[in-house]
């Protein structure tokens, strides 16, 4: 996930790791808070992987700054990265659904709509198996409201991947 983050940010400028950290922030603090030691390393994949290249520079107080920017073959992976399968695990569907949906806008019109298809069908799978588990079990109260909620968030995020679905069909 937060190698899909850093390209984004990456994607529309030129940044330091401060940079890339501020920018993470501004655009998806309400869904995740990553700290330096998990930028710096993520950052020095990229590079090592050739999505990423740095410049160095001295900055107006002589201390050295590094630049980081996207390269074409990190474009191929950004876009790689938001049009992934997701994850099997339910607990973790639903951040890395919302941050792919945030990003989608680096994806052509049919890449978009495939990915909307693609978490929507998963949204729904586990939909149907949270509705499953809850008319088999005899559930308490606080297992059951927790679940009721479960279903709550993810009719939700049905219906807003079914708005952008329609969104983009007028595209």
């Amino acid at each position: 996930m937060i190698e899909l983050l850093i390209l984004f940010e990456l994607s529309r400028k030129v940044l330091t790791m401060y940079g890339v950290s501020k920018e993470i922030r501004n655009s998806f603090s309400v869904l995740t808070t990553p700290s330096y030691g998990t930028i710096k390393p993520a950052l020095t994949r990229l590079e090592a992987g050739g999505f990423v290249k740095t410049q160095k520079t001295m900055s107006s107080g002589g201390r050295p700054s590094t630049y980081y920017s996207i390269t074409k073959e990190g474009v191929n992976e950004l876009k790689r990265l938001i049009t992934e399968p997701p994850l099997d695990n339910p607990i973790q569907f639903l951040p890395m659904a919302r941050i792919k949906l945030a990003c989608a806008d680096v994806l052509d019109n049919g890449e978009q709509l495939k990915l909307f298809m693609l978490l929507k069908s998963k949204a729904e799978s586990i939909l149907i198996d949270t509705e499953n588990m809850i008319s088999s079990k005899e559930l308490s109260f606080y297992p059951r409201m927790v679940f009721d909620n479960l279903v709550c968030e993810y009719k939700n995020f049905i219906t807003l991947v079914e708005g952008f679905e329609h969104a983009g069909s007028r595209k």
